[in-house]
């Protein structure tokens, strides 16, 4: 088995292209993650039981079916009760709400480190629970959890080539429809690994920089 340079060079610009729309899906679903994840995990603390409950509920339904299984249901069902969206966003979407179960822990953990003397300096101030939430406790409690939040966007990442089951033209896309066209599946696959590991390897890098940042400046 021999590569055949040539061959890669010329669909170089496609992968490029699709790895674009992976990286665009990624960080997209990143931050539809960390808003969904907060709102379940606020949601958690509301004294209403049946609300806690639903939070609950809904991070269980989240965690423990399939990101396939969900990218297929968005993608199959919302159409059926009159809910069209782009395959794009289909796809970002199912991105950020698998992850937003699991972010939504992650607040919780931060938020349940935060010190027991800054919920009372609150109650001792006289400040409201919106303020005391947004201004004091959920800054603190992000800044906590900032290296558990980029490992979740290296997973996501490295799920993302799912979305091309619904037809999303991320990197994955572009290389089976390639190969497709000429039969030869070694150089696009191995363009489409090494692609995956040279930005998981960056982005690790530049995680573990944050890390020692945030633990340089004692918020970790």
């Amino acid at each position: 088995m021999t590569f055949d340079w040539e061959y890669a060079r010329e669909i170089f610009p496609d992968l490029a292209s699709g790895a674009l729309i992976t990286v665009y899906a990624t960080l997209l679903g990143m931050v539809a993650a960390c808003v969904v994840g907060l709102v379940l995990c606020v949601m958690g603390y509301v004294p209403f039981r049946p609300v806690r409950m639903t939070a609950r509920w809904v991070g269980e339904f989240l965690r423990n079916t399939p990101l396939l299984i969900q990218i297929f249901a968005l993608y199959y069902i919302l159409p059926q009760v009159g809910i069209s969206l782009p395959v794009f966003a289909t796809g970002v979407a199912a991105l950020g709400l698998q992850y937003a179960a699991y972010v939504s822990e992650t607040y919780r953990a931060g938020i349940d480190s935060v010190p027991r003397g800054q919920w009372e300096a609150s109650r001792a101030l006289n400040l409201g629970a919106l303020h005391t939430w947004a201004g004091i406790i959920i800054p603190q409690a992000v800044r906590r959890v900032v290296p558990a939040l980029g490992t979740f966007m290296i997973g996501m990442f490295k799920d993302s080539p799912l979305l091309f089951t619904i037809g999303v033209a991320e990197i994955l896309s572009e290389a089976m429809n390639a190969g497709g066209r000429t039969y030869k599946y070694t150089e696009p696959i191995i363009m489409v690994g090494v692609f995956f590991l040279a930005m998981s390897l960056v982005s690790a890098l530049l995680l573990s920089l944050v890390d020692r940042r945030l633990a340089t400046n004692g918020r970790v």
